[in-house]
């Protein structure tokens, strides 16, 4: 049996989703489908709106078949972090090929980005030393980089799903058998378009729409799986979770902010200072946000606060990788059936007191994440993955 990955968050699941997931399909040519899907906590920094179980649920009815959760520790990361962790465990799942949507606006040659990457990385990195500015985001330091180095590549860093794609790439370049890229043109709507019009809007926009109460505009995007999940479903957002955070640097000491993962430089006293002005979550953001530190930076540092996190237990992770089962299809169990004794990483599918420590970081994340929403079940102990057996 053949498999063809995608790293995603639906969050929600939605039109632009399931074209995502036929495209791979047809593209491919694969038997299955396999999703790394985020967990409750997403790339840049957010809350997803439904928990990952939903979710998860959404995406096997709607052509996944089979859904494994991407770890905390490389789910709220930067773009390059987030890819190595998706990428590896599609590779150790066994994945033929790789398919994600980009938001470039010229055809990109991904794989041959891939192997100049694996090829130059030294030079890379010594352009990159050697450009660093502080003032300038990541991004644009790193378009620099590539202008310097292969200006016939014309890399774009401006555009989010175009710098996962690249990420991705890179990644899957490093492997002795890299998968089969095939990138997807969105459509119709870009990665941060704010309005809704026809059957295909972006997750942003669907999520403005949400917490405006106005799912009538919502309905004709989303598949009637998600439809029934946003009307039976209590919407979670940083506001929820902002007292929290707010109790959090108000009560700590600058020194031990310091503890958690990526807080440095200094910050811990802005982010101190913000906190006891800010009104909501929002105006904490704009009152520390700078070209050094963009939007999704601030909001993945207020989730290390949030969930208390610490650089060891992200490393631990990193070195001591697993696949947490959250659901599949009858097509998906016959290929982990196939597949189990190849599998280069351990499979959980039920959350025990045996491996609690080994997932200790989603566990607690978890369980903050339910704070948001007191009515939400319990989101790992006595979890079986799900079972969706379409005819």
């Amino acid at each position: 049996m053949k498999a063809c990955g995608v790293i995603v968050e639906y969050n929600p699941f939605h039109n632009g989703h399931r074209y995502h997931i036929k495209q791979a399909r047809q593209q491919s040519g694969a038997d299955v489908i396999i999703a790394v899907m985020s967990g409750n906590f997403l790339q840049r920094g957010e809350p997803a709106v439904i928990d990952k179980w939903q979710r998860a649920q959404a995406a096997l009815a709607n052509g996944v078949d089979l859904v494994v959760e991407l770890p905390f520790a490389w789910s709220v990361q930067s773009a390059d972090y987030f890819a190595k962790g998706g990428i590896k465990l599609l590779q150790s799942l066994g994945c033929e090929s790789f398919c994600f949507g980009t938001d470039s606006p010229k055809a990109v040659d991904y794989e041959a980005f891939g192997r100049f990457v694996q090829i130059h990385q030294e030079q890379i990195d010594a352009a990159y030393r050697q450009l660093k500015q502080p003032t300038i985001s990541y991004p644009q330091q790193m378009a620099a980089v590539f202008k310097q180095l292969c200006p016939e590549m014309l890399v774009d860093f401006a555009a989010p799903n175009h710098i996962l794609g690249l990420s991705y790439a890179k990644e899957n370049a490093a492997y002795q058998q890299p998968m089969k890229i095939y990138p997807i043109k969105r459509q119709k709507a870009h990665y941060h378009e704010q309005q809704i019009s026809g059957s295909i809007a972006s997750a942003t926009a669907i999520r403005q729409a949400l917490f405006a109460n106005q799912i009538a505009a919502v309905l004709p995007t989303v598949p009637p799986s998600t439809v029934e999940q946003l009307q039976n479903s209590q919407l979670i957002s940083w506001q929820n979770y902002w007292p929290l955070l707010q109790y959090k640097l108000l009560s700590t000491s600058a020194a031990a902010l310091r503890e958690n993962y990526q807080i440095s430089e200094g910050l811990e006293y802005r982010l101190k200072k913000a906190a006891g002005q800010a009104k909501n979550f929002s105006g904490f953001i704009n009152a520390v946000k700078s070209k050094r530190y963009t939007w999704a930076r601030l909001q993945r540092l207020a989730v290390y606060l949030l969930v208390n996190v610490t650089y060891e237990e992200v490393t631990s992770v990193w070195t001591n990788s697993y696949l947490h089962l959250l659901g599949f299809t009858k097509q998906g169990k016959q290929y982990l059936n196939a597949k189990k004794q190849q599998l280069r990483l351990p499979l959980i599918s039920r959350v025990s007191k045996k491996n609690q420590t080994q997932l200790a970081l989603d566990i607690r994340s978890d369980q903050i994440y339910q704070l948001g929403n007191p009515t939400l079940k319990e989101q790992n102990f006595g979890r079986n993955p799900q079972q969706i057996f379409l005819q």
